[in-house]
């Protein structure tokens, strides 16, 4: 814990163990990172993936974000997974069931080649799991054409929410109903690349691909 991530607000619904914050880091898809450019307040949304207790982003040598983040700009990430629409009989106390973790730290530019790789493979397991050991890596270009920033996972905290409403005392007589919505991200049916060689068939971790759960 740290002054940063102590929460100030509903602190009973926070945690700081490492296995919390690592297992919603991991089931999340996307993440936002948020810093500062030209005097002002930037987030941008990117994809991400940890390994240990590094967090690895990606993107383009010429975006922005990284560009300015490659110096080693303080950071804050965030990623949220929304679980459910929490419907209370009073609008004060309507909600939303959800996990999410805030890391706070300095990002750190991959050069060295094993390392590079390494956050390649972390990036392609973390979207699709068992892909690394099939597509065609990085060549030297790709590789060129990619910005790879670390940052450690050492000041961070989660936040968590789940369970019914919290209605005041008075309210639970009222003839309103209330509850939970649970909520999802569901992975359809894989859809293949119109100009895929005939005879292909998807491979058996792309048809029981579940995502993050």
């Amino acid at each position: 814990m740290s002054e940063r991530t102590t929460l100030k607000r509903l602190p009973e619904r926070g945690d700081h163990s490492r296995e919390t914050i690592h297992s919603i880091l991991d089931e999340a898809l996307i993440c936002h990172i948020g810093f500062v450019h030209d005097g002002y307040p930037v987030v941008i949304p990117t994809i991400h993936a940890r390994h240990g207790d590094t967090l690895y982003v990606h993107g383009s040598p010429a975006s922005r974000m990284l560009r300015d983040l490659k110096d080693g700009v303080q950071v804050c990430v965030t990623a949220t997974i929304v679980d459910g629409i929490v419907a209370a009989r009073s609008l004060f106390h309507h909600s939303m069931n959800y996990r999410s973790v805030v890391v706070f730290a300095e990002a750190r530019l991959v050069t060295e080649p094993e390392e590079r790789l390494a956050a390649f493979r972390a990036v392609t397991e973390h979207i699709l799991p068992g892909r690394w050991d099939e597509a065609r890596h990085p060549d030297r270009n790709e590789d060129k054409g990619t910005l790879l920033l670390a940052l450690p996972i050492d000041e961070a905290s989660a936040k968590i929410r789940s369970g019914p409403p919290e209605d005041e005392e008075e309210d639970y007589a009222l003839d309103i109903w209330a509850g939970v919505i649970p909520l999802e991200l569901v992975a359809g049916e894989p859809v293949p690349d119109p100009v895929l060689t005939p005879g292909i068939e998807a491979p058996e971790y792309i048809r029981d691909y579940e995502g993050g759960r």
